[in-house]
């Protein structure tokens, strides 16, 4: 799925998308279960740090 696909089912704009990859941009709860609905992974898997060097 492409940034752009995911954007548009999230109802964000594609930068969105990039900056939560990069962990630029705080994202709401409510576009967290979005995100996470969408691509079928729970909220830990999509956004728990198991690498104590990227906290």
């Amino acid at each position: 799925m492409t940034q752009e696909e995911l954007a548009e089912l999230a109802g964000v704009m594609r930068q969105t998308i990039g900056l939560i990859e990069q962990g630029d941009y705080n994202l709401t709860i409510s576009l967290a279960f979005r995100l996470s609905k969408i691509l079928g992974k729970s909220l830990d898997e999509l956004f728990w740090q198991t690498d104590p060097e990227k906290i």
